[in-house]
């Protein structure tokens, strides 16, 4: 079984690097041993979103009143039937992976593959039979899981990860959730939306400790205001099962806090999925526990390539994606230019949302630059005002000596379908004034980038 391309995993780089291989006339195969399409398309990205669709949905019902609706009775979320939604969703997106794979002619192959020799991967099926693929390439897509802190072990039942959290049988009277980055933010959300007592536990000073310092503020003050406790600068120290409800004990800096939860999520990070593949036994090196890669996701050994979260750089479904389209035109001879890492988008879909590109002024500030900050808050945006939704605001940092645009942080309303804008800006290199210049519709979102961009110079109109 020959082939120029053995992919294995099929996640967003997986796939997407097939897809890519295939157009460009390269036989291609891929390994996957569990769903086409990854934890992102089965048990990340798709079916959390489907769910927090669901309490959006809810949360509009509770609020019906306020927009001259009247709703006899109260409205009750169906949680099974929420579950049951997001998997038909996750399941109908990995058919459609399905359908992606034979429309393109790439062949797929359920098992565990394992690399035995820079041309060579070993799957082993369902049914333990052995299979020899050779190619002339190997990709490995093998994604990462949850990761487990040493103090709270996951027992798949009262301290889980975000794959238990996805399939709950019954909505939790009271839920502990270990880290606010993206996952934890998104599931305290859609859990406190649903009525369950939520207690968000951040290490750091700041929830979503990557954005803007401007932005975690404001989510924690909308996340308080819903009724999530927040406690920022704690840790977890241990979670005692035992009994019919978790006793977790939290270090803060006033001491320990005694907290009893129905469940734990822990939501501290994810684990790169590099054992057990033959990394070591064919001289694949690791940097910090993920494999080492030059710009174009060479390994360490000739014709071997890895890419998503298994390498350095943002563990995001579109990076994952971006990196195979790279990594495949690279071995097809092609001349990609490397991804820019300076220019990746990160979004997290809380209520508010929160979208951002770039340097957080924080970071501008330590590079060296002279900078112009210009905000716009959405209190004073008419179609913010119109839907209801007027929390949150646009921030854009500017380089003072040339106008360039250097980030962009947003967090209010649909800011996840806005930030895409300030992604093509900063690729075309665009400046504060032309941003400016650019006529926006009104009223939309939108327009508060056109105005936060001149706020930054002085010029805005509507505040």
């Amino acid at each position: 079984m020959n082939y120029d391309i053995v992919i294995i995993g099929s996640g967003p780089g997986g796939y997407v690097a097939a897809i890519r291989a295939a157009q460009l006339g390269m036989k291609t195969v891929i390994v996957e041993r569990s769903e086409l399409g990854g934890v992102c398309l089965n048990w990340g990205c798709i079916p959390t979103k489907s769910l927090l669709k669901s309490a959006e949905v809810f949360d509009y019902l509770k609020h019906a009143g306020e927009y001259g609706i009247s709703i006899d009775g109260n409205p009750a979320p169906d949680f099974p039937a929420m579950i049951k939604r997001s998997r038909e969703v996750a399941g109908s997106m990995s058919k459609g992976v399905q359908f992606l794979l034979r429309k393109n002619k790439i062949e797929h192959i359920e098992g565990t593959g394992k690399i035995q020799d820079p041309n060579t991967v070993e799957v082993t099926g369902n049914d333990k039979k052995k299979t020899k693929l050779n190619a002339n390439h190997i990709i490995i897509a093998t994604g990462a899981r949850s990761k487990e802190l040493p103090n709270l072990k996951q027992d798949g039942k009262k301290v889980i990860g975000y794959r238990e959290a996805l399939a709950l049988k019954e909505l939790p009277k009271s839920i502990v959730i270990v880290g606010s980055g993206a996952i934890g933010s998104e599931f305290a959300h859609f859990y406190n939306t649903l009525g369950t007592k939520v207690t968000l536990v951040e290490f750091l000073p700041n929830i979503v400790p990557l954005e803007d310092e401007e932005v975690s503020k404001q989510l924690e003050r909308s996340f308080k205001k819903a009724g999530i406790k927040v406690m920022t600068g704690s840790s977890v120290e241990s979670a005692d099962t035992k009994g019919k409800k978790c006793k977790v004990k939290v270090k803060t800096k006033k001491g320990e806090e005694l907290i009893e939860a129905d469940i734990v999520l822990s939501a501290v990070g994810i684990t790169p999925n590099v054992e057990g593949i033959g990394l070591q036994e064919t001289g694949v090196k690791l940097e910090n526990g993920k494999i080492k890669v030059d710009e174009f996701y060479l390994t360490s050994v000739k014709d071997i390539h890895a890419i998503g979260d298994i390498v350095t750089g943002p563990a995001l479904a579109h990076v994952a994606s971006a990196e195979g389209i790279v990594c495949v035109e690279k071995i097809a001879g092609k001349d990609p230019l490397p991804v820019n890492y300076k220019n990746i988008p990160a979004c997290t879909y809380t209520s508010p949302e929160i979208a951002s590109v770039g340097y957080t002024e924080k970071q501008a500030t330590e590079a060296g630059y002279e900078i112009k900050v210009g905000r716009f808050p959405f209190t004073a945006s008419g179609k913010a005002n119109a839907a209801g939704h007027k929390e949150g605001f646009i921030k854009l940092i500017f380089d003072t000596r040339y106008g360039e645009l250097l980030g962009a942080h947003m967090i209010g309303s649909s800011v996840t379908e806005m930030i895409a804008e300030m992604v093509v800006a900063r690729n075309l290199e665009t400046t504060g004034h032309e941003i400016i210049k650019s006529i926006h519709p009104h009223p939309t979102m939108s327009e508060a980038i056109m105005e936060a961009a001149a706020a930054a110079y002085g010029e805005v109109i509507h505040i």
